[in-house]
């Protein structure tokens, strides 16, 4: 598959947060894995109902900036390339079972593009999770788990990035060391602070069923 250009980035509307915002860690786990985990700073004006709505309709559009935009582009303005539905779910669309194709340069940096198709193996009210298998081992999970409380949402960001069994250490090093490198890892982690935070300014009017609230 042909590498897509990076398009022109697009005028930050929104402030982007700023890593510091989150508290972050990336550990190196047996047998050359990898975790990546970001506990954001709470939402305000965003339910989890937003939040499922949002993934679940990440493939329409919006206006941004006085233009009719894909929302997947209103999410990162400056990183993000493109999102398909590669595979609908069974029961229709963008919900558990889907594929999602992601692709995207953190940091609009080359050397970090990202072309991705994983399976979406959890969505609901409590968060999403991505997967990708290698012969049908997992060797990339991506969750995002969100909650309510006390007038925000809290949400947390994991990627572990490798397979459990020591049979696949070799794949394991090649992926975290090749693939998707430490400095990559902390370019993911602002890359990730900053969409998530954009989520306050862009769910809030764009969600049909409720409004937002402090």
């Amino acid at each position: 598959m042909s590498r897509l250009a990076l398009p022109e980035p697009r005028r930050i509307v929104h402030p982007l947060r700023d890593a510091t915002t989150a508290v972050t860690s990336v550990q190196e786990l047996p047998n050359h894995r990898r975790r990546v985990t970001i506990d954001h700073q709470p939402l305000h004006g965003v339910t989890p109902a937003m939040l499922l709505w949002w993934f679940q309709n990440i493939g329409g559009t919006m206006e941004y900036d006085g233009e009719v935009v894909d929302r997947y582009l209103v999410w990162h303005p400056v990183d993000h390339i493109r999102w398909e539905l590669a595979r609908p779910s069974p029961a229709g669309g963008a919900r558990e079972g889907a594929r999602f194709r992601i692709v995207e340069a953190l940091g609009a940096r080359p050397e970090y593009y990202i072309d991705t198709t994983e399976r979406v193996e959890k969505l609901d009210e409590t968060g999403i999770r991505l997967v990708r298998r290698f012969a049908g081992v997992k060797v990339l999970e991506l969750s995002h788990t969100w909650s309510r409380c006390q007038g925000h949402t809290h949400y947390v960001s994991v990627m572990e990035i490798g397979a459990v069994a020591r049979t696949y250490a070799g794949v394991n090093r090649y992926l975290t060391r090749r693939r998707f490198p430490v400095a990559m890892a902390r370019a993911w982690v602002v890359h990730n602070v900053e969409e998530v935070g954009l989520l306050e300014h862009i769910l809030p009017a764009l969600h049909p069923f409720e409004p937002a609230r402090a």
